[in-house]
């Protein structure tokens, strides 16, 4: 009996079925706390935000967040009236199909699997350097890196196939308590800033806009990743015509923000000039275990274990590899919808779209957690730095996998809705709000793709790195196998490739049992 016709929670399917996740599962509530967990905000405060201070030498990021989240609502509108229209787990993908065609919205979704995977991927390094720092300072407990990202892997391996609400519960819990031990930090620096007060340079225009902006954008957009990703679990939410687009417009303000907050506190707490200066820093003591190594990621803790005490800095250094944890976990369950999504269309072999009795999608979970173990693997056995290579590397490069992905749905939705008009949602937010959210974003992509050298290679005049061309050819090198892939069920599969984002919302819940 399908879910429309019995009891809207009852168990999904049956072990090995095709193509039926957990039926309405999701409420708005949890669904913004996978979307915000997948941005891992104190990690990002902690560690992303401080290192980008340091690598762009921009003093403005925080002013940065606020244009960047008003697009991200521009878009959001956009998306937001599309999802009514759209219930898959797809989700970019998904709209690139209705939007610009079967061939592009395959392309979309190598890239999305490429971006994902590679974020994933790449958080491992940094849960193994904040994991083992905890450990080591507080527990006695001495380990390289990848003992604690393995153990994170079988943790995240196990999660992965279990209930999507049980998911919900472990980052609705970790996520409410890093928001708030960051924002009594924020309260904290405003009550006893730093050297230079509580100095407005943050919020300046002109500040923001004249230091390496592109790398800047790169490191904010970075920051937000993640809040699509309501349209992912379109297929487990009680109500996907609402709960998908209210969530991602009260996850994409509440991330706004709280990071043009924080990001404001954590420079004040040390000063604006000494945040961007590795010298400064130096003399601060803001350093590396070897004392002369600039480490931006010691600053929160610092600052704030000054003012708050020890017992917050304990709570805070726990939290921060909780934080990424959480992000891991979000990730991993965005990845496995994916590749749900694409078996189930016979994009990837149909045996990924299988699910479980708790309605999991336990093959794409596998296979998510094997690509994971492989990669993380060889990073580890060629002995790369698990912070300046894993993390670095792979986490700036999803984040300019997402900006193309934002820039091209806009552009789906725009062109969606100029051949189905919706008089519901009127022209402001059908036509309008994509059009503009398709010419920022297509404008910040060109200029973080220009400026990507600096993430890299952490400086404003370093040569191109080879690792810079080869990364951003694993991305756009996503996209042209995607185009292929297209084109050859086109060609060969002419009736699976009919079928490529077209499944309805009442298909899919025909799967139901």
């Amino acid at each position: 009996m399908s879910v429309i016709e019995g009891k809207a929670d009852a168990p999904a399917v049956a072990h090995g079925q095709e193509g039926a996740l957990a039926r309405r599962a999701l409420g708005a509530t949890e669904l913004v706390f996978f979307i915000v967990a997948s941005a891992a905000p104190l990690a990002v405060i902690a560690g992303g935000v401080a290192v980008g201070y340091l690598v762009s030498g921009n003093r403005g990021l925080p002013f940065l967040f606020v244009p960047l989240g008003l697009a991200l609502v521009i878009f959001a509108i956009g998306y937001a009236a599309m999802s009514r229209h759209v219930a898959d787990a797809g989700a970019f993908y998904t709209y690139a199909v209705r939007g610009l065609g079967r061939i592009p919205g395959v392309a979309i979704a190598f890239v999305a699997l490429t971006t994902y995977s590679c974020i994933q991927w790449g958080l491992y390094g940094l849960f193994g350097l904040a994991a083992g720092a905890f450990a080591a300072e507080k527990l006695s407990l001495n380990a390289e890196w990848y003992v604690w990202a393995a153990s994170a892997w079988a943790v995240i391996a196990v999660l992965g196939l279990l209930k999507i609400n049980l998911n919900a519960r472990v980052l609705a819990l970790i996520l409410s308590i890093e928001v708030l031990v960051v924002l009594i930090y924020d309260l904290a620096i405003a009550a006893e800033p730093g050297p230079q007060g509580l100095s407005s340079i943050g919020f300046s225009p002109s500040v923001a806009t004249g230091s390496a902006l592109g790398a800047a954008l790169i490191l904010c957009i970075a920051s937000f990743v993640g809040f699509e990703a309501g349209a992912i679990y379109s297929e487990e939410v009680k109500d996907p015509k609402r709960t998908v687009g209210k969530a991602t417009l009260i996850a994409v303000v509440s991330i706004a923000v709280f990071y043009a907050l924080s990001s404001w506190m954590l420079a004040n707490s040390v000063g604006p000039d000494t945040i961007v200066n590795p010298v400064k820093l130096v003399e601060g003591g803001f350093t590396a275990a070897d004392g002369k190594t600039p480490d931006p990621t010691t600053i929160l803790y610092i600052t704030g274990t000054s003012r708050l005490g020890a017992f917050w800095g304990d709570v805070m250094s726990l939290l921060f590899a909780t934080s990424v944890f959480a992000a891991l976990l979000s990730f991993h369950n965005s990845v496995a919808r994916y590749i749900f999504a694409l078996g189930r269309e016979r994009v990837l072999p149909n045996v990924l779209s299988r699910t479980n009795r708790l309605g999991s999608p336990y093959m794409g979970s596998l296979l998510q957690s094997a690509s994971a173990l492989v990669v993380v693997g060889w990073f580890v056995l060629t002995n790369k730095d698990p912070a300046l290579e894993l993390f670095n590397w792979l986490v700036n490069l999803g984040a300019v996998g997402v900006l193309l992905m934002i820039a091209v749905t806009s552009l789906s939705v725009l062109a969606f809705f100029m051949r189905n008009p919706d008089r519901e949602w009127g022209v402001w937010r059908t036509i309008v709000a994509p059009a503009v959210s398709s010419v920022i974003f297509f404008v910040v992509l060109v200029l973080g793709v220009s400026n990507f050298n600096v993430l890299i290679t952490g400086s404003l005049e370093a040569p191109t790195e080879t690792m810079t061309i080869v990364l951003l050819a694993i991305l756009f090198g996503s996209a042209v196998v995607g185009l292929a892939v297209g084109l050859a069920m086109r060609q060969f599969a002419p009736e699976r490739y009919a079928r490529i984002g077209q499944r309805t919302e009442v298909e899919i819940e025909e799967h139901v049992e």
